[in-house]
């Protein structure tokens, strides 16, 4: 205050010709001394002895009253000078009650109300996810406004106390004991601590004694950036803690200001001496005692002395005090219409120049603007504060985002891309939370008699859904809507299908295209050899529609897989279903070709007019007809179509191919195993019949391993779950086409590519070369 007066008073810019008198009283945050002090002052009396009860009467003109430092003082002095409108300007009385302008009419202040602070703090623990937390205040009306605000806000956010306990520096240790151990006995990781830096001090003694460590700390601005307490706490208990301070600022010739003691030396002021040895740990006279100091000369370098009062961290609350200072003479310039001099005709009266206090405007030389609202409160500014403990022991106070509440509800807290460190000095965010979040499925039941924080998890009933987290209750599942949701329970789940990208689609796409491939590299073989003797032997013509047949069968697996639409699953069925007829009739057809052959060569037998080229065409267009009009009337009545089976998994969706007409599917199935049962008793019969080119022997092992295929088929695709039912018929038409493929085709590849000398028409017709004698 000292230097901002004497900076005014060395101004030719503000209050030219006129100097600031000023009168300091040190109540030592007495509420009684304070309103003692303000008593003096209304009397229109300067109380001399604050300890004397004779009184001296001195008459003085009190313009404005630049503190108090702490709100509970500042409440009683401002209501004993409220009602003589004396302007009153505090530097740190943060209470929100303070801003009440029918209690306190002439209360201004340079430090932001704690109404924003306290909203603050609730945001940057709602920020941090932490909704389970513990309350320390100070017993006063700092702490108690504070925290109810605090509260208040917490509650709003969905945040909740575990507990709110105060105190008092002053207060009995049994007190301080009981708040130790309902800390301990707590769950809640986080503690926001609403105290005085005073109470934080008696406080960290405390915790210290216990070893209270594992705590996260959200401090108000009273202590965050204390560095005497960040000093106490030998044991490292707040290490991370994080809380709100007043932004950092500098005011230019300040420091050098309180460093240079000369004017104290030569006004040999008893303040001084006592400063002076204390400081230095010397004296200036000894005293006729044992023990024995060193002398204080008055000149000892200040500048290398590490303290409370060489300590420049406390610059931001000077500033304060600074700009308090600087609004009362503004407004004084003002009301004295001071340009290059002032009026001094004047008659100055306090009602004045609070009216004018409020509706000042300006910056100091730090370019800092300076004004006050309805409330007589400043613009609401903090910086976030994080301790961050350094190599050397020191903690480093480091800002880690700003908070500003002239903006935007959504824009006020504004958190850095900084590291912040936690307790422990970790750098893991700490979590602190009554119960953890109901996952979707599951509704919130709060637990009797605990906060609305703590509740338990239970899953949705029957035809009941919860798609949110932490959802307070289910409703009704319609059944038309959430394609992807679980209608038994209702939580969503992931869509389940046999798809290309998975190794199972992957597996069976690659076998597929092998089988395609081999067929094709068959009918390759065949082509080439097409006019030697066991191709020809072998009915060519069905030879190579039942190679076209196989190829078609091994692709339609391909429709079984992927996401099935409403054309694929009309398409899976039919296809599979028409290719393998016309590979079974084109079997049958050789079959019935090799057991007619034989029986025309018997005498009085002349059977292959009525089996030739034209009726084995006939044949196998006869049967595959059959086979296309079932699917056609299957088709018409209730084709297959895509549907999501809710009921098989509990927590995932089977996309499927429903049937439609079962009858339909089971009669598509049926005609196949019937023309297959037919093929392989004519194949049967004449496994034993002679000649070389028989190859019933062939197809009765063929149409022996489509058979077991498709019968064990049935039990395994009415058992596999989900996408494996759909596994089981891919393999089935699979392995029933690499049956035929292999049993039918192989051995003749074999003859033709490496037994070349057997592909005769004497070896065919089972005539060999006589033996030599």
């Amino acid at each position: 205050m000292l230097f901002a007066i004497e900076e005014v008073n060395n101004s030719t810019n503000i209050l030219p010709g006129i100097s600031l008198g000023y009168k300091i009283y040190d109540t030592c945050g007495s509420i009684t001394r304070s309103i003692k002090v303000a008593l003096a002052l209304n009397n229109g009396n300067e109380n001399l002895s604050l300890t004397s009860e004779a009184q001296c009467f001195r008459p003085v003109q009190v313009q404005a009253v630049i503190g108090e430092t702490s709100s509970s003082p500042s409440t009683a002095v401002a209501t004993v000078i409220g009602a003589f409108h004396i302007p009153m300007i505090s530097h740190f009385a943060t209470c929100a009650c303070l801003s009440e302008k029918t209690k306190y009419p002439s209360f201004l202040r340079t430090v932001p109300s704690d109404y924003y602070q306290s909203r603050a703090l609730a945001h940057l623990v709602k920020q941090f996810g932490w909704t389970w937390v513990g309350a320390v205040r100070t017993n006063d009306d700092y702490g108690n406004n504070g925290m109810a605000t605090f509260t208040k806000t917490a509650e709003q956010l969905g945040i909740c106390l575990e507990y709110s306990v105060s105190f008092f520096r002053t207060d009995p240790s049994d007190k301080i004991q009981k708040i130790i151990k309902t800390v301990k006995e707590s769950t809640a990781k986080v503690i926001v601590a609403f105290l005085s830096h005073r109470d934080m001090e008696v406080l960290i003694h405390e915790l210290s004694n216990h070893n209270l460590t594992g705590y996260q700390w959200v401090g108000s601005e009273s202590w965050i950036s204390d560095s005497q307490i960040a000093a106490m706490d030998k044991k490292h208990i707040l290490d991370g803690a994080i809380g709100l301070s007043i932004p950092k600022a500098h005011v230019s010739g300040l420091k050098e200001f309180i460093l240079d003691i000369k004017p104290l030396i030569l006004s040999n002021n008893k303040l001084f001496t006592e400063f002076w040895e204390v400081l230095f740990r010397c004296k200036f006279k000894q005293a006729e005692t044992t023990e024995i100091q060193k002398e204080c000369t008055g000149y000892e370098d200040l500048t290398g002395v590490e303290n409370s009062f060489t300590d420049m961290s406390l610059m931001p609350i000077f500033n304060n005090v600074y700009k308090g200072v600087y609004a009362v003479a503004h407004a004084l310039h003002n009301i004295l219409s001071c340009n290059k001099t002032c009026n001094s005709n004047v008659q100055l009266d306090p009602y004045t120049i609070l009216q004018h206090i409020q509706k000042i405007h300006f910056k100091t030389k730090e370019e800092d603007e300076v004004y006050f609202n309805e409330n007589g409160d400043p613009a609401a500014k903090y910086e976030i504060i994080n301790w961050q403990p350094r190599d050397n022991g020191i903690v480093g106070f480091v800002t880690v985002g700003l908070y500003d509440a002239s903006f935007p509800a959504d824009k006020q807290l504004n958190l850095e891309n900084k590291t912040i460190i936690w307790t422990h000095s970790s750098p893991q965010l700490p979590v602190s939370v009554c119960s953890e979040k109901c996952p979707p499925g599951t509704h919130k039941v709060l637990q009797k008699g605990k906060p609305v924080c703590c509740y338990d998890c239970i899953t949705c009933a029957e035809g009941e859904m919860s798609n949110i987290t932490d959802a307070v209750s289910c409703v009704k599942c319609p059944p038309e809507s959430w394609p992807n949701v679980r209608r038994d329970a209702c939580i969503k789940k992931e869509s389940e299908f046999l798809s290309f990208e998975e190794i199972m689609g992957i597996l069976i796409t690659s076998a597929a295209l092998f089988g395609t491939c081999l067929t094709a590299a068959v009918a390759l073989i065949f082509f080439r050899h097409r006019k030697t003797p066991l191709v020809r032997a072998n009915n060519s013509e069905l030879s190579f529609l039942l190679l076209f047949a196989l190829t078609l069968c091994f692709l339609c697996s391909l429709t079984f897989i992927g996401r099935p639409s409403e054309w694929s699953c009309m398409l899976r069925h039919t296809a599979f279903g028409i290719t393998f007829v016309l590979c079974i009739s084109c079997v049958l057809g050789k079959t019935m070709v090799v057991l007619i052959a034989f029986k025309a060569t018997l005498p009085g037998r002349n059977v292959m007019k009525w089996f030739g080229p034209t009726q084995q065409r006939l044949s196998v267009v006869g049967f595959t007809l059959v086979q296309v009009i079932i699917c056609i009337l299957w088709l018409t009545i209730s084709p297959p179509f895509p549907s999501e089976n809710f009921k098989q998994f509990k927590d995932k969706i089977i996309l499927e191919c429903s049937l439609g007409s079962s009858v339909g599917f089971w009669s598509v199935l049926g005609y196949i195993g019937i023309l297959a049962l037919l093929c392989f008793i004519f194949a049967f019969l004449a496994r034993k019949l002679p000649d070389n080119f028989n190859e019933a022997k062939f197809i009765t092992f063929s149409m022996l391993i489509f058979c077991a295929v498709w019968i064990a088929f049935i039990p395994a695709y009415v058992s596999s779950p989900g996408k494996f039912s759909v596994a089981v018929e891919i393999f089935a038409i699979l392995a029933s086409s690499f049956g035929l493929l292999i049993c039918i085709f192989i051995p003749k590849c074999y003859v033709m590519l490496l037994k070349p000398e057997k592909n005769t028409k004497k070896n065919m017709m089972g005539k060999r070369a006589p033996k030599s004698s």
